[in-house]
């Protein structure tokens, strides 16, 4: 039971991403996937997964195989959350057969009712027999250890927020009894009680695993290997050793690398001096020849130095003129079907200030931004927008962007008047330089959509940012970046996070607490609540 990889090489136009590698995956290894953003550890799990194809070589599943994605959008919006998670198991076609006859029994038509009554009992009977009903208790139970109730179990998956959807999907594949695990940021959008059931959960997994994450604690109490994939290098550096041994080893190994480079440049100096020198002498142009290729040999021997990372320069734009008060929601109010999320929140946006949101999943946070940019309607109220009023949303699922086109073509789209140089040199900012800004935005992996959309943001001018969740999916350095812009910038910000780092940095004026929309002065206080919304 396992994933064997032979000769495997992964390319995303020209770009080589991977050079060919052999690897296998056994029960009982937990692997960390590290490396920094765009390096190709998503890409590197949907070709694992079937999702993509490799441009040579070879992926075996032997086994069940479990895939948690970075997206939580393939699901059907209309299936029930419970009957979500228990899909996973080998009773997801009798379980539709159920779903379908009870509506049936619904029906309008006299003939199709009475069809589906007699033969209800059968189905039922075949679903029980299935393991069915024991099958959905061991999903409540799993659920409601990811903070889920039995109340939103019931809810279609269309009506949750990005937070619900995300627990889930991770409740459905810890559930399908896979034998092996691939999850990509599996901490996204869980609170602390959450992170902390994971984490004994694979510590206690028995199967195989490869996770991805930015979250140290989570690899630092779970892995027993760490995988680096050196983008510089298009190379996977593996350590047969848990997190905080692996930090330790890969400084010596850099130390090690840079000894011997510095003693093979040297040595290829001397060679060179000593080739140009004999070259001048007619008779010994054969012999300073060789003295070259020789120096050339030693450097191509050598591993080179490893570079500084590039990290995006994230700068929010300077703010549009606008008046004292650029949004103004009044009474807005959010019901799903019979599930009402909140209502009669009030709320003034006034030019410069910094607001945090804060609640539970599932409590309304994203949807009050969404409603706040005008990408949701409010079932009640208004929104009000002030003269000048200019809105840049950054949001969670990355929804602002189009997936059917490329990442220069995402950027021109909001931003029409850059011609295509400025455009480019805007996106080279943020690490798309060259050919990766011809990349289809459907490829790019979590931490390179939250690059792109920050870079929509940038040729915005707006005076109002929404962000909802900025720093998911980004490596340690580019998270810092982030935090410093938002600390930087000069107009208002309203925030959602689970990130207790950006909170400080946006030094919030006020908090809004919902579902009850009760707002206060912020107090640091309210910042033990961040990790556990």
């Amino acid at each position: 039971m396992g994933i064997d990889a032979k000769d495997l090489e992964i390319r995303i136009g020209a770009r080589l991403l991977l050079s060919p590698t052999t690897f296998h995956v056994a029960k009982g290894d937990r692997i960390g996937l590290v490396g920094r953003n765009g390096a190709g550890k998503t890409t590197l799990t949907k070709v694992i997964t079937g999702t993509m194809l490799p441009t040579s070589g070879s992926v075996h599943v032997s086994g069940k195989l479990g895939y948690l994605p970075q997206s939580t959008h393939a699901a059907d919006p209309e299936q029930t959350a419970l009957d979500r998670v228990v899909s996973a198991r080998d009773i997801a076609a009798q379980l539709k057969r159920l779903r379908k006859t009870e509506a049936d029994m619904a029906s309008s038509d006299p003939k199709v009712m009475e069809k589906a009554m007699n033969k209800y009992d059968r189905v039922l009977s075949e679903f029980e027999t299935s393991g069915g009903y024991a099958a959905q208790s061991e999903a409540i139970k799993m659920t409601e250890s990811l903070g889920l109730t039995q109340e939103t179990l019931k809810q279609k998956l269309g009506t949750l927020s990005g937070g619900q959807r995300r627990r889930i999907e991770v409740a459905r594949i810890l559930f399908s009894n896979a034998d092996t695990l691939i999850l990509d940021e599996p901490t996204n959008h869980l609170d602390a009680d959450s992170i902390e059931w994971l984490k004994n959960y694979l510590k206690n997994f028995q199967g195989g695993f490869l996770v991805i994450s930015h979250s140290t604690e989570l690899l630092g109490e779970t892995v027993n290997k760490v995988w680096h994939l050196d983008a510089q290098r298009s190379e996977i550096d593996m350590y047969s050793l848990g997190w905080e041994a692996y930090l330790k080893q890969r400084q010596v190994d850099e130390e090690r690398r840079r000894r011997e480079r510095e003693v093979a440049e040297k040595k290829a100096d001397r060679l060179m001096k000593q080739g140009i020198r004999l070259h001048a002498k007619a008779t010994k142009a054969v012999a300073a020849q060789n003295m070259m290729r020789r120096a050339e040999k030693l450097l191509e021997s050598t591993e080179p130095m490893e570079r500084a990372e590039k990290v995006a320069d994230l700068r929010f734009p300077e703010p549009a003129p606008c008046g004292r008060t650029p949004i103004m929601a009044k009474a807005i109010s959010k019901t799903y079907g019979s599930t009402e999320v909140f209502t009669g929140i009030d709320l003034a946006i006034d030019k410069g200030s910094r607001v945090v949101i804060l609640g539970l999943n599932g409590a309304g946070k994203t949807t009050t931004l969404r409603i706040l940019a005008g990408a949701e309607e409010s079932d009640t109220g208004e929104v009000i927008y002030g003269h000048g009023a200019k809105i840049g949303y950054f949001a969670q699922e990355h929804d602002t962007l189009d997936n059917n086109v490329s990442v220069l073509e995402n950027l021109q789209h909001v931003a029409p008047d850059l011609d295509n140089t400025q455009a480019r040199t805007i996106l080279g900012s943020f690490l798309f330089s060259g050919s990766d800004a011809e990349k289809p935005t459907s490829v790019l992996s979590g931490g390179e959509k939250t690059r792109l959309a920050l870079a929509t943001l940038v040729t915005s001018r707006a005076n109002v940012l929404l962000l909802d969740e900025p720093t998911n999916n980004l490596d340690p350095a580019s998270r810092d970046e982030i935090l410093s812009a938002i600390s930087r910038y000069e107009g208002a910000i309203v925030l959602v996070t689970h990130d207790e780092g950006a909170v400080e940095a946006l030094k919030p004026e006020r908090v809004l607490l919902l579902p009850d929309g009760d707002e206060d002065l912020w107090n640091d206080q309210y910042l033990e609540l961040v990790a556990l919304a």
